[in-house]
């Protein structure tokens, strides 16, 4: 054997055993290994509204009881689930931001760094916006754009017109977007129908399809914006889509699907950029889901579990981070809705008995993956926040 390729060997077995010694080993590092901590990289807040990170949100655990979490910031609380800041006009600016978890022995497994960032409660107040809501069930619901509107008419505040085709009951409304139940972001970009923004929703076209003049369906944001609002072009589009792009795969099939899923997103975040070069695109990242089981039971029987839902919205989370986030120059920008939304006291829940044999009644979450009330005006904050930012 020729002595370069001795000296080669010799090479990698060397870096080998070196990257072997320098390896965590133990339960540290099995730890390490399956929590994935999640953060963004930077989380909007704005004076007098409260800003939250939700630790079962940002990291992939089945239990975080389980784990030490500590909060690194010089404002705000340390709470038993969650760091809770309520800011002021003396803290407006950037604050950083760092989340540690620990294990039973104290060791350190994760780390993640993000900055808040905080805005004034009158930042650009006599500016107007246009908003473009883009979405599935959680838009449909009409719940996170009526407290935008709600935050927005409060005095002194900045004034949202929101824009769209569909709103909730006969008359249209303020309160209108293009959130559709049951839809993914491969309808938005493909689904074409001769009839679209009318009708049955679970039957139309997607608002943004037109015939062109070869007689094929084509992306066309500027007929959109001359049907819908009078040929002006939204300050800024939001997409908020995931749920149903994600929600039945598995750990074998969820890479292939959110591919799939981006690729479509894609089409849609490049129809905006190109056709509208002044609009802001904002992805809102997919929120985690109901705390617990009881939810998932409650809606699909035994036909999808709460633990596996989690793992595909979280690497979806991951996935959209790291395709959309730093895209400022071009406009496109991500929200971290997911790190504020409690899900387990702002879901949806119902007083059953604890059993067919007992008088003892308990309260259990019934929903999955749709807020309540309470958790959509959650949402609504954290985009009203990164909204006063714009």
């Amino acid at each position: 054997m020729k002595r370069s390729v001795l000296l080669l060997m010799l090479l990698v077995l060397t870096r080998s055993v070196a990257a072997d010694e320098a390896t965590p080993k133990g339960p540290v590092a099995q730890a390490a290994a399956t929590l994935r901590l999640t953060l963004p990289t930077s989380i909007p807040a704005i004076v007098g509204l409260e800003c939250n990170v939700y630790f079962d949100n940002v990291c992939l655990v089945v239990n975080p009881a389980n784990y030490l979490f500590d909060s690194v910031c010089s404002k705000g609380r340390q709470q038993v689930e969650r760091w809770t800041w309520t800011p002021t006009e003396a803290d407006v600016g950037e604050h950083p931001f760092q989340l540690d978890v620990r294990d039973a022995e104290n060791s350190l497994i994760a780390s993640a760094k993000t900055v808040v960032k905080v805005v004034a409660a009158n930042r650009n107040e006599r500016q107007a916006l246009s908003v473009l809501c883009i979405g599935d069930s959680l838009t449909h619901a009409s719940a996170y754009t009526q407290r935008l509107l709600d935050l927005s008419g409060k005095p002194g505040e900045r004034k949202l017109a929101l824009v769209g085709s569909h709103w909730l009951g006969e008359q249209p409304l303020a309160n209108r977007h293009e959130g559709y139940g049951g839809w993914t972001a491969k309808r938005f970009a493909t689904h074409f129908a001769e009839i679209a923004r009318t009708g049955d929703y679970a039957k139309r076209g997607s608002p943004f399809l037109y015939r062109g003049d070869d007689g094929q369906p084509k992306l066309d944001f500027v007929r959109y914006c001359r049907d819908v609002n009078e040929g002006r072009f939204p300050d800024v589009a939001t997409i908020f889509l995931g749920p149903n792009d994600i929600f039945s795969y598995n750990d074998e099939t969820i890479e292939a699907g959110i591919d799939d899923m981006l690729k479509h997103m894609d089409f849609l975040v490049q129809m905006l950029r190109q056709q509208s070069p002044s609009t802001k695109v904002a992805i809102m990242l997919p929120v985690p889901p109901a705390a617990t089981q009881d939810a998932f039971g409650s809606n699909y029987g035994s036909g999808q579990t709460r633990w596996q839902y989690k793992r595909n919205q979280h690497r979806l989370v991951e996935q959209m981070l790291e395709k959309y986030a730093s895209r400022e120059a071009e406009k496109v920008y991500t929200i971290p809705t997911y790190v504020g939304l409690d899900c387990l006291h702002n879901y949806p829940t119902e007083s059953v008995l604890a059993n067919s044999t007992s008088d003892v009644k308990i309260v259990r979450l019934n929903n999955g993956v749709h807020p309540a009330a309470s958790g959509y005006a959650q949402i609504g904050d954290m985009l009203f926040a990164w909204l006063k930012g714009q």
